[in-house]
């Protein structure tokens, strides 16, 4: 008798069109008063070299629903300002997310012409359902996952205000 077992891969790409510079996407990535302003309004820290570690903290939101602290924990393998960012990403909030492995996180910026770039984030959430499920937007009243974080991002970088201000 032969068994085999499939290994599957599950990697998700997202992609925006943004008119900004490379480095004005850049600094909104990695710098914390910038993710402050998008998204679930999360700072972060970077420390960008490979082997630097990276934290997502609360939001207020985040903390009147009873989240503190570290949320989001990594670290960063590869720094190539002002186009690409891969980081180890772990989400902490939840103990059954926080029992997944580390998942890998890739940011590629590409200027297509003057003034606007393609944003790719590959999420590569092998091993780790209930990040994939974040990630995707698939938890009813969670958020949008990295679709709602990407559009939020453009629409700030281009009028100078959220989708929610």
């Amino acid at each position: 008798m032969t068994s085999t077992t499939a290994n599957t891969t599950t990697v998700h790409v997202f992609r925006v069109y943004i008119r900004a510079t490379p480095q004005a996407i850049w600094d909104a990535i990695v710098t914390p008063e910038w993710q402050a302003k998008y998204g679930y309004r999360a700072p972060g820290t970077y420390e960008l070299r490979p082997g630097g570690a990276y934290q997502g903290i609360a939001s207020p939101a985040m903390e009147a629903m009873g989240a503190s602290g570290v949320i989001v924990e990594g670290e960063v393998v590869e720094v190539d300002p002002p186009r690409k960012l891969v980081q180890t990403w772990h989400p902490t909030w939840d103990p059954q997310i926080a029992a997944e492995a580390p998942t890998r996180l890739t940011w590629e910026i590409d200027e297509i012409e003057k003034g606007v770039c393609k944003l790719t984030v590959t999420h590569d959430v092998t091993g780790a359902p209930s990040v994939e499920a974040q990630i995707t937007g698939a938890i009813e009243g969670a958020g949008g996952g990295w679709a709602y974080v990407l559009s939020d991002l453009k629409t700030l970088l281009e009028t100078g205000r959220a989708l929610e201000d």
